[in-house]
């Protein structure tokens, strides 16, 4: 199993999901998501992080989460421990509450923060909990559409902004943009292993700069991202040949596609696609 992620930089922006021990409850009544939302209060001010949004089902919840000063994991310790304590505390409990092991999926902010937030507030209607995101009290969804105030520690404007300079009309496209996903597939819907969610050139970027992280070594390549372009669409522009060459050791190397995958998307042998990778410039 691989270790929690240490891709940490300041600015960096994650993912969060964090399931309970065994697949168990973390929230058995609500007064626990109550004491949670409190100690994700004081874990924003005192770790200096952004949250953009957030869900909490029964048995796992969902943040999205800036770090401004690149400390993920100490932001985690308090927030899973922290909660831990208290929980076991009020129920008169001892043991594990959460799985040691929270997954973070890093995120490019410019591209994929919308997707993902729409993502996690949709999580209870994926569950068949409720029919519409307006109808769960424990996500970020009704006070960024502004059916209720939101928490100083919650960040709305950023993603309004993203739809309107002005607030009203910011929260009815963002209500519209979470109800068009209802009824549509959303590229997150199947993660599994990947740890990054970016373009191809945000992807490339990550592994540059922490290619030697044992956990991301642990990852096989073509799980270490998501929203991958695919084939037709690396392939797409390309007007000659060394041009095409260059987009097959590009697709190779950038995008795992395998030497047959591509083969038989170019219509070549695999024979000629591997020569045309190995050969130097």
């Amino acid at each position: 199993m691989v270790r929690p992620l240490r891709i940490e930089y300041p600015g960096a922006l994650y993912h969060v999901m964090s399931r309970g021990n065994a697949y168990q409850d973390i929230f058995v009544e609500n007064k626990d998501r109550s004491m949670f939302l409190e100690n994700l209060k004081k874990c924003v001010e005192s770790h200096n992080l952004i949250c953009h949004a957030y869900c909490l089902m029964n048995n796992h919840y969902h943040l999205l989460l800036e770090t401004l000063d690149g400390n993920l994991s100490q932001a985690m310790r308090d927030i899973n421990g922290n909660y831990t304590q208290k929980f076991n505390a009020r129920h008169k409990r001892i043991g594990h509450v959460l799985q040691g092991r929270y997954k973070a999926l890093v995120v490019e902010k410019e591209v994929y923060l919308l997707e993902v937030e729409r993502y996690i507030v949709l999580n209870p209607v994926r569950a068949g909990i409720v029919d519409n995101p307006m109808e769960w009290k424990w996500s970020s969804y009704n006070a960024t559409v502004g059916r209720v105030k939101a928490p100083i520690w919650l960040e709305t404007k950023w993603t309004l902004r993203l739809f309107s300079n002005k607030i009203k009309e910011a929260q009815k496209q963002y209500k519209q943009f979470i109800q068009f996903g209802i009824d549509s597939d959303s590229p997150l819907n199947n993660i599994k292993e990947g740890i990054v969610i970016g373009s191809p050139q945000f992807i490339d970027s990550i592994w540059e700069e922490f290619s030697d992280l044992e956990e991301l070594k642990e990852v096989k390549t073509s799980d270490r991202m998501i929203g991958r372009p695919s084939l037709e669409d690396v392939f797409s522009g390309v007007m000659n040949k060394k041009e095409r060459d260059d987009v097959i050791k590009m697709a190779r190397i950038r995008g795992a596609y395998s030497l047959t995958e591509i083969a038989n998307y170019l219509n070549l042998h695999r024979s000629t696609v591997s020569k045309i990778f190995n050969k130097k410039k």
